[in-house]
């Protein structure tokens, strides 16, 4: 037949698999346009090649095929304009998504490279660190079910997004338990996040100030050494203890079954005389 093409030759023409066309067929989106009673074979022809050519068009920027189909239906410039500046908006929102989260990769690989070559080791140093943006539940915890259970919330606020990329996890110590040398139950769990991502309904943050600070291959079982050698480097520098401990597991049984690899960091905020802030 004359200029009229099988569905096979439609396919290979267009780069579109047949079972796609069969579906579109099925849905009404893009019919043929003669079928053989006979055989039941599907027929184009030639002036179907536009249509199929702004389907695919529409498709590619992200439409989906009920609003394709609703545009080919009345075929209105207004409506095809508003359907566009609604999809370059849903574009816009996953662009920024796709940033915030190549930022956490970024991150968090630079975290990981460090941490495998860190040589500063179970030696107490004195840093300042910014203001940090976190997200928080504040319950008592002291065995790892519990912490699972903590986690488990703070990922529901979190969409469920795994906290892995979004953020870094870390326990507190409270500050009354770390003066009474009770390492062993965390006051709270929170997970470090970009300032971006997070509403402010239901932001928090870990004050800004020096922090004396300790590396260590390990995790908690051994860490109650480290919070005390932390404390007399504190003691014997004249400092004072300024608030809630963190501590996290930087590279864990998740990351390395190595666990001469394993490594994890403690911070105690500290005040130090005659130390001034400026933003």
């Amino acid at each position: 037949m004359k200029n009229m093409y099988a569905i096979g030759d439609m396919s290979k023409i267009h780069n579109v698999p047949i079972r796609t066309l069969r579906y579109y067929d099925k849905i009404g989106l893009f019919k043929p346009i003669f079928v053989d009673k006979g055989t039941g074979y599907r027929y184009y022809s030639t002036e179907q090649f536009e249509q199929l050519n702004i389907i695919k068009y529409l498709k590619f920027l992200g439409l989906p095929l009920k609003q394709i189909q609703k545009h080919l239906a009345s075929r209105d410039a207004q409506h095809f304009l508003d359907l566009l500046k609604k999809q370059r908006a849903i574009t816009e929102k996953t662009i920024l998504e796709l940033q915030l989260i190549c930022s956490q990769f970024s991150s968090r690989i630079d975290e990981i490279e460090k941490a495998l070559h860190a040589d500063v080791l179970e030696q107490p140093i004195l840093r300042y660190i910014p203001r940090r943006n976190i997200v928080s539940i504040d319950e008592p915890v002291n065995s790892e079910a519990q912490w699972e259970l903590v986690l488990s919330k703070l990922q529901r606020q979190l969409s469920g997004i795994p906290s892995l990329f979004i953020g870094k996890v870390g326990f507190t110590v409270s500050l009354n338990n770390l003066l009474n040398k009770k390492f062993d139950e965390y006051s709270s769990v929170f997970i470090l996040q970009d300032e971006a991502m997070i509403a402010s309904e239901s932001a928090k943050y870990l004050n800004r100030g020096m922090y004396a600070c300790i590396f260590f291959r390990g995790n908690h079982d051994i860490a109650p050494a480290y919070y005390e050698r932390l404390l007399q480097f504190i003691n014997s520098h004249g400092h004072e203890v300024n608030g809630d401990s963190i501590e996290r597991i930087i590279i864990d049984d998740y990351i390395s079954n190595n666990k001469e690899l394993h490594l994890t960091e403690i911070q105690i905020p500290v005040y130090v005389h005659d130390t001034v802030f400026k933003d």
